[in-house]
């Protein structure tokens, strides 16, 4: 065989196994129609995206593959405030999208948005804020801890504020309890199980991490005048 003709027989193969491969896989699909619907105009994977929306680089450690499916399918049913468009995808495109997205568990940082040079200068409540953002926390407790998310068969229907977590922990109380994951309480036994629950944040972040989180929320406890938390709120 011609000297030439073997290498080009190669890199053809590859190529065919290539395009087969990615048609095959599911995530890689999902990845091919989460950039092709623009998703990244509003999120962030990893280093790729614009910020507009959550990040969603730990998507898929935080919310499971079922939730992710019924909010695609009706982001407005589960939470009518939302602002993301209804793409009313089709079944198959939904279900690679899931795919893709459960998927993401942190693997596209390349580095993570707290260790930069410029997060490890920072006040530790500072670089807590930047973790519960970025991870993904204020997903579901909202901006500053604000609360008010919505989840199933839940008290009120929906997740509370953090603003007053002084109330209830200590500073170590709330570590462990952040490291250790959190599942709601169902106020009716007859109803589906609360899709939303707190990982296991220990498995991910270390504890200096999560130190620094739980100083960025000790930050948020409502304040007196002079600065000091108010008395009555612990």
């Amino acid at each position: 065989m011609n000297r030439w003709i073997l290498p080009v027989v190669i890199l053809l193969a590859a190529a065919c196994s290539s395009k087969q491969s990615a048609s095959t896989d599911p995530v890689v699909r999902g990845e091919r129609a989460f950039n092709g619907l623009g998703c990244v105009k509003c999120h962030v994977i990893g280093d790729s995206g614009h910020n507009w929306g959550p990040d969603l680089t730990m998507l898929g450690f935080r919310k499971s593959a079922v939730w992710i499916d019924q909010w695609l399918k009706n982001p407005h049913e589960w939470n009518p405030k939302t602002v993301m468009p209804n793409f009313n995808l089709d079944d198959a495109a939904r279900a690679d999208l899931v795919a893709y997205l459960s998927a993401q568990k942190g693997q596209a940082w390349k580095e993570k948005p707290w260790k930069t040079a410029a997060a490890a200068a920072l006040p530790a409540a500072e670089r807590g804020k930047i973790v519960f953002n970025s991870v993904g926390c204020v997903t579901c407790h909202a901006k500053d801890g604000y609360g008010g998310y919505p989840n199933n068969n839940v008290a009120g229907g929906l997740i509370p504020s953090l603003s007053k977590v002084t109330e209830g922990y200590s500073k170590h109380e709330l570590l462990e309890k952040i490291k250790a994951g959190a599942v709601p309480i169902p106020v009716s036994s007859s109803q589906p199980k609360p899709l939303l629950e707190m990982p296991k944040w220990g498995g991910q972040l270390d504890d200096s991490e999560i130190n620094a989180v739980v100083e960025y929320l000790w930050s948020l406890a409502p304040k007196k005048k002079g600065g000091k938390p108010a008395a009555d709120d612990f």
